[in-house]
């Protein structure tokens, strides 16, 4: 029996392409890609992350096509891309091959983009910090939700003190190969308590279960075992266009710690924005909060920025913007915010 792969109605229905087409990776894989909004307008490049499709990003899509063309593909696996033939698919380096597949096949020679990567597709862009199709076409890169070292060592899903017992645990959890099912409201919750916020509204957390519970077990584990082993830390120094990351400050896959070692690494961090009690699934719990800096990003490094007024905040959220000169104090205001959150859910577990 076929599964709903995403919600079809309310704000995170993800609009129809301009046109659809199919990529080819450099070891044959065929790429789902999706082209939104009108031709010669500045482009923005959309990668989703682990577990998620293109459906994930319909928020943005749907704000962001009006005055820019928008590219959205399925990572290998995910969506409608199929899943790769063998162990070997899952890797890094076939990530960051994708990307450079993606970018070839949807922006001209030299042309410019801002490129947003969310959870494993910041790891996406950061596995391909040195390629020559990123160097060409990335204008500015935006960092979401990511981390590049340590991901199942740094995780707070599971509540217990940071040491070899809760890696151990967590890794387990991560790593199951056990099949999610359909959506109920059971799942949901345990969906929401991992990746989201208490106060994520219940179609947000619908528009993410439906997401997740299509990606087929053997994907999901398959990419948990890169997850896992995931060092890309060298890498972050390669990024030298203009970056920026941004995070939320509940986030127990991704907890902003990940984030501020990203933004201390990178030569030209343009921003490191933590937003208060916002958790991993960033572009569907604080979307207006995303798109400002996708739409902040193609201003400054693109193109004048469409005539269309930018929200800064997400959806009751709270945004703690920091620079490189002035992190400390915002950076200990957030933490702080965190510390508390995780206080009140002692007892979700």
């Amino acid at each position: 029996m076929s599964r709903l792969t995403h919600v079809t109605s309310g704000p995170y229905a993800p609009p129809a392409p301009a046109r659809e087409l199919s990529a080819v990776s450099a070891d044959g894989s065929r790429l789902h890609v999706e082209v939104h909004g009108p031709e010669g307008a500045p482009a923005v490049v959309l990668v989703h992350g682990w577990t998620c499709s293109t459906a994930f990003w319909a928020r943005q899509v749907t704000e962001l096509a009006a005055g820019h063309r928008v590219v959205v593909y399925d990572q290998r696996g995910h969506g409608r891309s199929p899943a790769p033939a063998g162990p070997a698919g899952y890797s890094t380096e076939a990530l960051a091959d994708d990307l450079d597949t993606v970018l070839a096949a949807t922006l001209e020679p030299g042309e410019r983009a801002v490129i947003a990567g969310h959870s494993m597709g910041g790891m996406t862009l950061m596995a391909a910090a040195e390629r020559a199709g990123v160097r060409e076409h990335a204008a500015a890169v935006l960092l979401c939700s990511t981390g590049s070292s340590r991901l199942v060592a740094e995780s707070t899903v599971v509540p217990l003190r940071a040491g070899r017992v809760r890696t151990r645990v967590t890794g387990a959890i991560l790593s199951s190969r056990a099949p999610l099912g359909p959506v109920t409201p059971l799942g949901k919750k345990i969906l929401k308590y991992a990746t989201m916020a208490p106060g994520s509204s219940p179609e947000q957390v619908e528009a993410c279960a439906r997401i997740v519970h299509a990606c087929p077990r053997m994907v999901r584990y398959g990419w948990s075992r890169v997850l896992a082993e995931l060092e890309l830390a060298r890498n972050v120094g390669k990024l030298t266009m203009p970056a920026a990351v941004l995070c939320g400050t509940a986030d127990r896959l991704t907890p902003p710690v990940l984030a501020r070692e990203i933004a201390e690494a990178l030569p030209d961090c343009v921003g490191l924005t933590e937003l208060a009690g916002i958790g991993h699934m960033t572009p569907v719990e604080a979307p207006d909060a995303v798109t400002a800096e996708i739409r902040r990003l193609v201003g400054a490094y693109v193109a004048a920025a469409p005539a269309a007024a930018s929200r800064t905040a997400g959806e009751g959220a709270t945004t703690v913007k920091t620079t490189r000169t002035a992190r400390t104090t915002n950076i200990s205001e957030a933490t702080e915010a965190t510390e508390a959150t995780e206080a009140r859910e002692e007892d979700v577990v």
